[in-house]
């Protein structure tokens, strides 16, 4: 049985191919939540490797270019010959049209932002849905004309072919995304091509995943042994527990106290990974060379880059230390995978990922990355399904160079110490209000300067505490939190009463951009 879930949940899949659009990792994101395995590769990828792929459908994604242009990005058109359901989306439908016969041009009335969509016939992708129905639009350029077989099958204000299918060539075109928010029918437009024309069933479901990872881990590590950076964070923690159900004692744990942890942290992780849940976990104190090599040092990037060769010194000499190691694990994702490969032309790469701070090749090892084909929220839910508790699976964010860039200018231990309480009184205060979940993070900053205060009837010259708090989808951009101000108020109160050493509290209503969400 076991085996036959392993082949099922990655035989049926559907493939995206990117054109470079911003909503790209989106449409992935909301096929998985039909509970149907997708990937995403460039618009380039060769036809053999469609065909071994084996999708029940393709996704064309939108794009920043003009298929009429002389170098526009192209599918191979062999793909429209494979007899495989092709959905089109903004780019992806003018694609279609150029490449089977029809025509695109420029829009003399361009649509951006919200339109009104109507039906012109009946279609398998309209099923459920009740027009006029809003839509997102983001286009210069329109269909012109069809290709030979086609038909509209939807109109808005500005564009008399909104949408348009071939059933018989299995080929539907659609002008606006249904994979934002904004578009009110896009997820059932989206289910309507996954399950009735692709006969998708929803096989992809984290219970399986995990069976399979598990079978796929046991078969690629044999007897051999595995080490992984244990940071207390999401991923780490649950490619911990899923390795450590795969394998056993075959997995060690390093977690390395590089000085600038919250509080209590270094406790909390031994508590809950060596002794709650049984795991090989190594813990390196290495606070105080951290610290030694960044005193005096002021400039973020600096700091950044003596924490991240630090912890590899550390981590190497750890791994050095343990018999016949094999396999270095790490918590990749697949947005990291999919940052690594390039979607703008054959030659661009948009970044190179390395999940553990960028471990030397020298060290040998094989990689195991079992979280590499998940999106945050499908790795929240596995730890779930694997029994870990809800302050790691919800865990916000926290940077790799931890309180050191929240901490302004020179790290210090009374600095920390300070910083340390102040987060602490934050984050608790939010837990007991109910928004800790709500929140994609928040944090506190102890700004290099002092301010005049009074405490009793004594003039005080202290320290200032800047509170952080932002909602994100993805990080690249962000909003402040609108916090209710008597939650505010007891929070400030709180920690320039138990805080020594602080004397004002300060809230950053800056969002990103212009500003960043962490200060340095």
């Amino acid at each position: 049985m076991q085996q036959q879930q392993q082949h099922d949940i990655h035989e049926e899949k559907i493939l995206i191919l990117d054109f470079g659009s911003q909503y790209t990792q989106l449409i992935a994101r909301r096929v998985r939540e039909h509970k149907v395995y997708c990937e995403i590769h460039p618009y380039n990828l060769s036809l053999e490797r469609i065909q071994a792929f084996r999708p029940q459908g393709v996704i064309l994604s939108g794009g920043p270019s003009s298929t009429y242009g002389s170098s526009a990005p192209h599918v191979d058109k062999g793909v429209f010959e494979l007899n495989i359901p092709i959905l089109g989306i903004c780019y992806g439908m003018q694609e279609i049209a150029e490449q089977l016969g029809g025509t695109v041009g420029h829009s003399e009335q361009r649509e951006f932002g919200m339109a009104s969509l109507n039906s012109l016939t009946d279609d398998p992708l309209w099923a459920g849905l009740d027009f006029p129905e809003q839509v997102w639009m983001s286009h210069g350029d329109k269909v012109l004309s069809m290709p030979e077989g086609f038909s509209a099958i939807g109109e808005t204000e500005n564009a008399a072919i909104a949408a348009f299918s071939n059933p018989q060539r299995k080929a539907w075109g659609l002008q606006f995304h249904p994979e934002v928010v904004h578009t009110t029918p896009g997820r059932q437009v989206l289910k309507n091509f996954l399950y009735s024309i692709c006969d998708c069933h929803g096989l992809w479901n984290m219970h399986s995943f995990i069976e399979t990872t598990i079978a796929e881990v046991r078969a690629q590590v044999g007897s051999g042994k595995v080490i992984l950076g244990l940071s207390g964070g999401v991923d780490s923690s649950v490619a911990a527990m899923l390795l450590h159900k795969a394998i056993g004692d075959q997995l060690t744990c390093i977690f390395v106290n590089n000085g600038v942890l919250r509080q209590s942290e270094a406790e909390d992780v031994q508590e809950m990974y060596g002794r709650h849940f049984n795991m090989d976990l190594r813990y390196v104190d290495a606070s105080q060379s951290f610290l030694k090599l960044l005193a005096g040092v002021t400039d973020p990037e600096k700091k950044r880059k003596i924490i991240g060769n630090e912890f590899i010194r550390v981590f190497e000499d750890e791994a050095h230390s343990i018999e016949g190691v094999d396999f270095l694990a790490q918590g990749t994702l697949y947005p990291d995978v999919i940052e690594s490969v390039s979607f703008k032309g054959p030659s661009a790469v948009i970044k190179s990922h390395h999940n553990v701070g960028g471990l030397p090749e020298h060290m040998k090892l094989k990689l195991v990355e079992p979280l590499r084909e998940l999106f945050k929220d499908e790795v929240r839910e596995v730890g779930r399904e694997l029994g870990l508790p809800s302050e790691v699976v919800d865990r916000q964010p926290f940077p790799g160079p931890g309180l050191a860039i929240r901490v302004i200018g020179e790290i210090t231990e009374a600095r920390l110490h300070i910083l340390r309480q102040a987060d602490a009184i934050f984050i608790e205060e939010i837990r007991n209000a109910g928004l800790y979940n709500e929140i994609w993070q928040a944090f506190a900053v102890l700004i290099p300067v002092k301010t005049v205060g009074v405490m009793g009837d004594e003039r005080t010259y202290e320290k200032v505490i800047a509170l952080r708090a932002v909602n994100s989808v993805d990080g690249m951009t962000a909003d402040w939190v609108r916090m209710p101000y008597d939650l505010l108020g007891r929070i400030a109160n709180r920690i320039i009463n138990e805080v020594r050493g602080v004397n004002r509290v300060v809230y950053d209503i800056s969002s990103k951009p212009p500003g960043t969400i962490e200060w340095e």
